[in-house]
């Protein structure tokens, strides 16, 4: 019986795959490995591992979502690319969570009083620049994904009004151009996680967002920019 969602987070150097039950959203399992530069090579292993520990198969499977972006490009492609695969060959739906919103929702839920705060994932983007999204702790969005360039002035206007806490690999660059700032609280540690993302997917298969499988990419928020090699 297909009582299953797959979750699969691939945006950042951790790879991610976790397992909900379609009920009740309930967690099954979950793996990750924190190798970087591992998602191409073991992402299909733990999945498989991931089902055989629990004791399912592929044919359990309801749906699979995936770590929309933004995020690592290879990586969204990757997790992409695996997602897409599994949804055409068993005929499931495929599912795309907001890379931010499933990493502010995770952190959502581990803040005491959160309604008290806003979270602000912020995802390196190299150089001073990162990918950032603010949400209310019931996943409203106050600012839109977006790319920044850090200053000491940037979310000032958010700041003045706020409390916010920033998280994410993009964080500790934004923590040393601010300094010490009222109302800016700064979590070290926080990484992407398919539980998140897996939960999020759960409320969006039941609203039956669903993708298509032949045509979906994920959402790179910039322009992916490639160059040719000079001729010789």
């Amino acid at each position: 019986m297909q009582t299953l969602l797959l979750s699969l987070e691939t945006s950042s150097p951790v790879c991610s795959v976790a397992l909900h039950r379609i009920t009740d959203g309930s967690l099954v399992g979950q793996s990750e490995l924190r190798l970087d530069k591992s998602h191409s090579t073991h992402l299909t292993v733990l999945i498989e591992q991931l089902l055989e520990n629990t004791g399912h198969r592929l044919a359990d499977l309801a749906a699979v979502a995936v770590s929309d972006g933004p995020g690592s490009y290879t990586g969204l492609r990757i997790g992409a690319a695996a997602a897409k695969g599994l949804c055409f060959a068993l005929d499931i739906p495929l599912v795309a969570v907001s890379t931010l919103k499933a990493l502010a929702a995770q952190v959502a839920a581990g803040t005491a009083r959160p309604e008290n705060f806003r979270f602000c994932p912020m995802l390196d983007a190299r150089r001073q620049e990162v990918y950032a999204a603010i949400y209310t702790h019931d996943g409203q969005e106050v600012l839109v994904p977006t790319p920044l360039i850090l200053d000491a002035d940037t979310l000032a206007e958010q700041l003045a009004h706020h409390s916010v806490l920033f998280f994410g690999n993009g964080a500790p660059k934004f923590q040393v151009l601010l300094g010490e700032r009222a109302n800016a609280g700064f979590l070290a540690g926080i990484a992407p996680s398919a539980i998140a993302v897996g939960q999020l997917g759960v409320a969006a298969f039941h609203r039956q967002e669903f993708q298509d499988v032949a045509y979906y990419e994920p959402f790179y928020l910039k322009e992916v920019y490639t160059t040719t090699p000079k001729a010789k």
